[in-house]
């Protein structure tokens, strides 16, 4: 009976005679009191607070009922027919003392007879009548917003204090779990986010509640909660349906406000797939990019620069598994697929206390876990790459698949080109991505990913470059209690890269790299009260590295074999946070995170002498350590904290300071990433990079959350940075302490942001000034760079402006339009030739001491929905882009030539003109 009385509020699919049932019980039940000009609500609490009735009703539908009335002792229906007299509202009470008020639908309160014969599972939804033919009845799950959940152990008086409510918000359409969703309250303002497994738990003072659940493209939903103590309620939400009038973004309103963080940004999928690319396929990293502090050195690099951070600062992760080149023919496509990826979160400031290892950014992308419902797919055909992903059910609602990939046909169309060199050309690559989630029951959760990539590349040379990513994660969720919870991931990632040349049999050569990682880790959230949120865990990574290797290839090659020995490292760490909520309009986060890095064997180690360059000839001994022998230690605390102070719900001011420490180095003579590079731990002459940022921010919301703003202004300071000696060799280098620079840097700078969420239009618009200096003032001539005084580094462009906008004319018909402005990079200039013993030589300039010329680019694209018919076998869309569409000649780089004794200098542009791409993509 309570099961179908409570979903008897679906009123606008119940045209039935009113009715007004009670139980006789209910008559000896009676109402006092002076009802002066309360709210509706407050006339239900004053009631409910008398009496064993309980309301139900749609807070929205009542907001404007105003009651004043006198009763002395009176039965509660003669009650509310004096309330109600002369107005649309209507109610009915069943034998449960339960009261159902509605406004302008008439219902009943009791089902006839043989209407409970209904057989099926308890899906622990209402269920409404849909249809009757002949002897067989159909039903309908209802999740009603109007309906009262009770949690916990049920008691005749609410007793003080929190209890805590946990549970899982899934997509309703898939199974999968939403991440990053917002669970709130209004009052007294609570709120908290789903995890990476959809999993959310938060402290609410006991009584009644209206909790909302919010999500970027979800419809927003909410449940009226009466919460007796600890207990579970799990959300389904269901995906925005975009009319005409609707939204075509939806993020989650005020979180920008209301949580202590700052520099984060959070994008779904779905925002991602609308900002034009150079090859018409959703691009994670150029979207990135489009984000204020976020920068790259030239055209197509996926290299980031993140508030003045070099590349190789940046943690990259997938699925928690570490990618370290992230990109598809040397940047022209990102290394993620877009139908896999489900959403991405950027932390550049106030990173949390659980990631490390990096000192400018955090990028975390999460991939869908698969559609628990039916099977399902997606996929794309474009003029360079296609891409297919398919998912579905092993076992409905507990077990998942997934598999997608991505291929380019690139090789066959440069073989059609007339160009002879052109035509041995080769550019090609693919990916693989696959995904296995089961549910246990509800406290355990087990996931396993995997990833795999391939690029091939050569251009009109005989010089062949492979590179391979993988990574392996396996992850184990489990809910000890209400409030705790942990999570344990192991995961595998590696990297290598191949380059050989084969076009002369005598010097034919293979170079190789490979890196390997190989971590454990574990994370506890314990939700102590609605005031602390504590976090904590450890974690530990073996880094394994084959620096490189030089061999002949075919046995007419005369060339020399040479391999830089291996190195090996482990890297742990333990953290602990909370999350204090001091009042509503007040906030901190505070975290410690203490790492530890033991340099391994087997390895020989040369030692020098002190006060002196390190060469050959300042080498004093050489010292062979064995497999496993701890060669250097480094450890040290790392400090994370912020602070978040509302001045009303729509703005408020935070700032934050945090630490991190980095045992990585990257080797390269490029400042954008590239398969050559080679990544170095640090040793025993190498230390690792310290950095210390602090940062204040000012964010403001307009219209209701649907307009943001912010501002924030940070200074950077980083320590132990590697730069280079002018002729330095990075390839091969078995010593390559005595080609590095000990350097430190600062960055500081401003980030201001408008984003509209809603609307037709819709989009951001970001501008950032910034600098990022380095400076190498060693006790050595040879260790100063430009005397020793601060320089620009490589990727410092002060001025940065980026537009993104979006409009939709109607549910088929959208287009976007992006914009970016940047200051030209520094570069090093020849200035003059000069003679020395008869020889010529160059005179360069300071480092960096000029620019290149300023960046800017507009790009369009224009969406085309196909039908959206429920029942097509297919739903498809075309996407018509245009990059560079006023075919401006961006420099990538210059590069300089000696034509009869005079040096000219040339501008090489990657991008010359507009470049227009069509992809077809579908989904079924």
């Amino acid at each position: 009976m309570r099961k179908y009385a409570l979903l008897c509020l679906m009123l606008a699919l119940l045209v039935l005679p009113f009715t007004s049932v009670f139980a006789q019980t209910s008559a000896t039940q009676t109402v006092s009191g002076s009802f002066s000009k309360i709210s509706f609500e407050q006339f239900v609490k004053q009631v409910e607070a008398q009496t064993t009735y309980r309301f139900y009703f749609n807070p929205a539908q009542t907001d404007s009922l105003t009651v004043s009335l006198e009763a002395n002792q009176q039965p509660l229906p003669t009650v509310l027919e004096q309330l109600f007299r002369n107005t649309d509202y209507r109610f009915a009470i069943d034998g449960e003392q339960r009261v159902f008020v509605t406004k302008g639908a008439p219902l009943q309160a009791k089902l006839p007879a043989d209407f409970l014969n209904v057989e099926g599972e308890d899906s622990g939804d209402e269920v409404i009548p849909g249809y009757i033919s002949g002897n067989r009845q159909k039903t309908q799950a209802v999740g009603s917003e109007t309906k009262l959940y009770e949690i916990g152990i049920k008691t005749n008086k609410i007793t003080p204090g929190n209890a805590t409510l946990r549970g899982t918000v899934r997509d309703a359409a898939s199974g999968e779990p939403v991440i990053g969703a917002v669970v709130m309250i209004e009052n007294p303002l609570t709120a908290t986010n789903t995890d990476e497994n959809g999993n959310y738990a938060i402290s609410l003072p006991k009584g009644r509640h209206t909790l909302k659940i919010r999500s970027v493209g979800m419809r927003e939903t909410k449940r009226q909660l009466m919460l007796y103590s600890d207990g579970r309620l799990s959300v389904d939400l269901i995906s925005s349906i975009v009319s005409l009038n609707e939204v075509l973004v939806k993020g989650n309103r005020d979180r920008n406000v209301a949580s202590t963080a700052m520099g984060v940004e959070k994008l779904g999928i779905s925002t991602i797939k609308q900002v034009p690319t150079a090859f018409g396929e959703a691009d994670v990293l150029k979207v990135v990019l489009t984000l204020p502090g976020v920068k790259s050195v030239g055209e197509s690099s996926t290299g980031l620069n993140v508030r003045g951070g070099a590349t190789d600062q940046n943690l990259i992760l997938l699925n928690d598994a570490t990618i370290f080149n992230p990109s598809h023919l040397f940047g022209f496509f990102s290394a993620f697929n877009p139908d896999v990826v489900k959403g991405i979160e950027l932390y550049k400031s106030t990173i949390p206390a659980k990631y490390g290892g990096r000192l400018a950014s955090v990028l975390d992308i999460s991939t869908r876990e698969g559609n628990k419902q039916k099977f399902a797919g997606a996929g794309g055909i474009g003029l360079i790459a296609s891409r297919l992903m398919l998912e579905g059910p092993i076992v409905k609602d507990k077990t998942s698949f997934l598999i997608g990939g991505r291929a380019s046909y690139s090789d066959w169309l440069l073989a059609q080109l007339p160009n002879e060199n052109l035509s041995r050309s080769k550019a090609s690559f693919y990916d693989l991505n696959l995904g296995l989630n089961h549910t246990i029951n509800e406290n355990n959760t087990l996931s396993l990913t995997g990833y795999f990539s391939n690029d091939n590349f050569k251009l009109a040379s005989d010089t062949l470059y492979k590179y391979q990513n993988q990574s392996l994660v396996a992850k184990w969720g489990h809910a000890f209690t209400d409030k705790l919870y942990n999570v344990l991931t192991a995961s595998y990632s590696g990297y290598n890269y191949n380059v050989t040349s084969d076009k002369n049999e005598v010097n034919a050569y293979e170079l190789a790299y490979d890196q390997k990682q190989v971590s454990m880790k574990t994370g506890f959230t314990y939700n102590y009260n609605h005031q602390h949120t504590v976090e904590f865990g450890g974690s530990t990574m073996l880094h394994q590295m084959s620096p490189g290797s030089y061999k002949p290839l075919g046995e007419e090659s005369l060339v020399i074999p040479d391999e830089v020995e291996q190195e090996q490292g482990l890297e742990s760490a333990l953290y602990l946070s909370d999350t204090y909520e001091v009042s509503p309009r007040f906030s901190v986060s505070v975290g410690l995170r203490y790492s530890f890095f033991q340099y391994l064997g087997s390895k020989s180690v040369t030692t020098y002498a002190e006060g002196v360059p390190k060469d050959e000839t300042t080498e004093i001994e050489t010292r062979e350590f064995g497999a496993g022998d701890v060669i250097k230690t480094y450890h040290g605390p790392e400090y994370r904290a912020s602070a978040r102070f509302s001045f009303t719900e729509s703005f408020s001011v935070k700032a934050g300071y945090n630490r991190t420490r980095q045992y990585l180095h990257m080797l390269t003579n490029t400042a954008m990433i590239s398969p050559t590079d080679i990544w170095k731990l640090s040793d025993s002459h190498i230390q690792p990079q310290i950095g210390d940022q602090v940062s204040l921010g000012l964010f403001k919301n307009f219209k209701n959350n649907t307009v943001e703003a912010s501002v924030e202004v940070y200074h950077k300071t980083m320590q132990n940075m590697l730069d280079y000696k002018s002729g330095a060799q990075l390839l091969l280098n078995h010593h390559i302490e005595t080609d590095v620079i000990n350097s430190k840097g600062k960055a500081y700078g401003i980030e201001t942001m408008l984003r509209k969420q809603e609307g037709k239009l819709n989009g951001w618009l970001s501008y950032t000034y910034s600098r990022s200096l380095l400076q190498s003032n060693g006790a050595e001539y040879e260790q100063k760079i430009n005397e020793g005084a601060f320089y620009p580094s490589n990727f410092d462009q002060p001025h940065n402006l980026t537009m993104v906008g979006n409009y939709r004319f109607s549910r088929r018909i959208s287009t976007s339009l992006n914009f970016v402005y940047s200051t030209g990079r520094p570069i090093t200039l020849p200035l003059s030739i000069y003679e020395v013993g008869g020889g010529k030589r160059i005179y360069y300039s300071d480092r960096n001491q000029f620019r290149v010329p300023d960046y800017y680019r507009v790009d369009f694209s224009l969406n085309l929905e196909g039908g959206h018919k429920a029942k097509k076998l297919a739903h498809s869309s075309w996407t018509l882009a245009v990059y560079n569409l006023t075919g401006r000649r961006n420099p990538y780089s210059i590069y300089f030539k000696s034509e009869e004794g005079v040096i000219k200098g040339y501008k090489m542009s990657v991008f010359g003109r507009p470049i227009p791409t069509v992809t077809y993509n579908f989904k079924f």
